[in-house]
């Protein structure tokens, strides 16, 4: 192998993927005589030598710069590789006229992508590449030996064994491609149709309507792109499955393979085409791994109790093959040129010489996670999974329309309900029970092909190169022991994250600990150029602006007039509740009627002498520790609200800034309406972007809290943004964007408040009235 590419210049494409990485690794690791040419995008922000400077600092180079030196690994890297800054979706740039082997590993890899992104890559891709290296070819005098990466899984819904030849089937793909990029014109002008633009901001403005017309209008063309976007995944699945194939990436990667058959018919061309490709057996370091992988979300999932069934036969092969074999077959492939016209193939797996049955595969890791189970999530005691039940397809189907079904219905259920603890209790019970249905129908989708595969690629070839390969650079997968490779090598692997574990080299970076047990309190950075913004109602303390409104009533009234004057409000809560639902503006309008003819001057008393106690018992613990916290931490802390300034007076010591709403006032009287539009939604976030250029807040610093999805907009604007006791929408958009969320409780019920404070009242008085 080293014979075959010593001297040799090799252009490789993919470099940042998870088989491209290894590759990469293993050419400057283990052929020194070898230079590379790497294809590499630009990112925003950072060119193609940028991104390559950054790969060389992942895991997958450790063990080599430990072994050679930092400084001779970096030199070897810029001696040795050079880069071509080229997006292989939009056009090809001339390419130097030195290369005599081409390894293409580029692709798209997600399953279920628009269809006319998985052609534009997986075949426009592939033909743009191979015609710029013909013609460099031409220039330099050369035939570069290409060698296509593929998938075993191109064979499609086939059963029994595979061989390694040629795709036959009668497809055009030329066809095929026109088809799919006429699909996105298509559906693009379909989703602009009248009809449906209405239909969609009427759903938009449901969802949306509280948080402002900005939100709702940008709601709206969210939901046109992504039905857009479903439209063409759903075109892709169907139509691969109408041709035999389990999705649309299979079915554009066997097209790829007859495109490059037809573009690269005049040079050497091998198809190389791995089964699953999982963690490393043995280099760089056993358990090598980038990311997840097809099986792994599936392992994590059983490992966190969240896989209770899974559709997919006893005996199906699960045809997982390490990424070390497959770049050691990559490797001796490119070392051993076919003719011209002669296209040779290969298939680098596991089902023909040492099969893993679906059974076996979940038997192996129930025994991992039995004897190493993850940690809770709160950091106390293990999950401890049950067992996972096989379906067959139809039966999972059934299963999964029925609780999808009872989902839909009790989420459009919660989010009638009013904001409390017992709802917050039922949306985070729902909320998981949701995700697990969403995991089990995508894993449906996706894998259930997989699931239930009865097929054996035969590997004859590669048995073939691999006779000529040492022991330590073999790809024959009857190497691998799969209690031992799966129990302590991958699942290891794939876990190691979620334990805190650093991979058995040097960590020159930290490593991610999603999932660990909760993380210590947060510590504030000192800075005085970040602010924290505070919502008041719901969020300090434990009330509304209807509860305000009775204390103001009540607190100042005999005991004996609660009665008469509480059933008045009462009886106008259901109309206040439908209107907050519709529109927090319109509510803050319609209640503040109540004030009219009200004495200013006896509110503010009254705020003064009674409500600044009630107010403080109020306000949750943990929201006036959290607002000390950031004012010991030189923090700008912003208290802005929609309630009456009258009311918020008790809490002014608390803030640098307080922004409330003022009541009219004509000759000492309330008139009923307020002196200026109530900040609610997106004038909020407008008010906190002017603030801040004002003030010289860096907001992607800052932090702000709120518990309704009205306060959406000002949490968008932060770079720290707290859900806290929020309501079901802003729970759901919370979690669905990984936002912080708190659970905040106070010490009594605002009855017992009201009671407690209008006692004291009347014992100071003389007695109760």
């Amino acid at each position: 192998m080293t014979d075959g590419l010593a001297g040799r210049t090799v252009l490789l494409t993919g470099v940042t993927g998870f088989i491209g990485q290894a590759l990469l690794e293993r050419v400057l690791s283990g052929h020194p005589d070898t230079r590379v040419v790497a294809v590499l995008r630009e990112r925003p922000g950072m060119t193609a030598e940028q991104r390559l400077d950054e790969l060389i600092d992942k895991p997958v180079f450790w063990s080599w710069r430990e072994r050679v030196g930092d400084d001779a690994a970096r030199a070897t890297v810029r001696e040795r590789v050079r880069v071509v800054t080229a997006d292989l979706t939009d056009s090809v740039p001339e390419l130097p006229d030195d290369i005599d082997v081409v390894i293409h590993g580029a692709s798209i890899v997600s399953f279920d992508p628009p269809i006319d992104d998985a052609f534009r890559t997986n075949v426009v891709g592939t033909v743009d590449l191979y015609d710029a290296v013909r013609r460099a070819g031409e220039r330099g005098g050369k035939k570069p030996h290409i060698v296509h990466v593929s998938t075993a899984y191109v064979a499609g819904s086939k059963k029994g064994i595979v061989a390694e030849t040629s795709l036959q089937h009668d497809i055009d793909w030329t066809t095929e491609l026109e088809c799919a990029v006429e699909a996105r014109r298509a559906v693009e002008r379909d989703s602009r149709r009248p009809e449906v633009l209405g239909r969609l901001r009427a759903a938009a403005l449901k969802e949306q309507g509280k948080a402002g017309p900005t939100a709702v209008a940008a709601d709206t063309e969210q939901r046109r792109r992504k039905e857009v976007d479903e439209r063409l995944i759903a075109y892709g699945r169907e139509r691969a499955r109408s041709l035999g194939w389990p999705d649309v990436y299979t079915l554009t990667k066997a097209l790829g393979e007859r495109a490059a058959e037809q573009t690269a018919h005049d040079v050497p061309l091998s198809i190389v085409r791995p089964a699953i490709v999982e963690s490393s057996l043995r280099h760089p370091y056993p358990g090598w791994i980038d990311g997840f992988k097809m099986a792994d979300p599936l392992i994590l999932a059983y490992g966190q109790g969240m896989l209770r069934a899974l559709a997919g036969i006893p005996d199906g092969i699960v045809d997982i093959i390490p990424v070390d074999l497959v770049v050691n077959a990559l490797l001796a492939a490119a070392a051993t040129p076919p003719e011209p016209g002669s296209p040779a193939y290969y298939h680098v797996g596991s089902g023909a010489r040492n099969p893993l049955t679906l059974q076996r595969l979940i038997e192996l890791v129930q025994e991992y996670f039995d004897e190493h189970p993850l940690p809770g999530t709160d950091g106390r005691g293990a999950i401890r999974p049950r067992d996972v039940t096989l379906l067959s397809e139809g039966r999972a189907d059934k299963m999964l329309g029925t609780a999808e079904r009872a989902m839909d219905f009790a989420e459009k259920a919660l989010l009638m309900l009013p904001s409390g603890d017992r709802t917050r209790g039922w949306q985070r019970n729902l909320y998981k029970q949701g995700r697990e249905v969403r995991m089990l129908r995508r894993y449906r989708d996706l894998y259930g092909a997989y699931g239930a595969a009865e097929v054996v690629y035969a590997d004859s070839a590669t048995l073939a190169l691999d006779a000529s390969l040492p022991d330590d650079a073999g790809c024959d997968s009857a190497v691998i022991d799969w209690a031992y490779y799966l129990r302590d090598v991958h699942c290891a692997a794939v876990t190691a994250a979620f334990r805190g574990v650093p991979p058995p080299v040097r960590e020159p970076k930290p490593i991610l600990t999603a999932g660990r047990p909760a993380p210590p309190p947060i510590v504030f950075e000192e800075r005085a150029d970040v602010a924290a913004v505070f919502d008041l109602d719901g969020t300090i303390v434990a009330s509304d602006v209807v509860e305000a409104h009775l204390w103001a009533r009540l607190l100042d009234a005999p005991l004996k007039a609660w009665p008469q004057t509480m059933l008045p409000v009462l009886r106008s809560v259901p109309r206040y509740l439908r209107t907050e639902h519709r529109d927090r503006g319109e509510f803050l309008r319609e209640f503040v009627q109540r004030y009219e003819g009200a004495n200013e001057a006896e509110l503010r008393r009254l705020a003064q002498e009674r409500l600044s106690d009630v107010l403080l018992r109020r306000a949750w613990p943990q929201a006036i520790r959290r607002i000390r916290r950031h004012r010991a931490a030189g923090h700008r802390t912003v208290l802005l609200t929609g309630a009456v300034d009258v009311f918020v007076e008790p809490l002014r010591t608390l803030f640098d800034d307080v922004l409330a709403a003022r009541l009219r006032v004509v000759d000492g009287r309330c008139t009923g309406t307020f002196e200026q539009p109530p900040l609610i939604g997106e004038a909020r976030a407008a008010w906190v972007r002017a603030w801040a250029q004002k003030e010289g807040i860096d907001l992607a610093g800052s932090w702000a809290y709120g518990d309704h999805y009205s306060d959406r907009p000002v949490l968008e604007q932060v770079g720290h943004p707290v859900a806290v006791n929020p309501d079901a929408r802003l729970y759901r958009h919370a979690k669905r964007q990984r936002w912080s969320i708190a659970d905040w409780d106070g010490d009594s019920g605002a009855v017992t408040t009201l009671l407690d404070a209008a006692l004291a009242g009347a014992s100071q008085k003389g007695g109760a009235r």
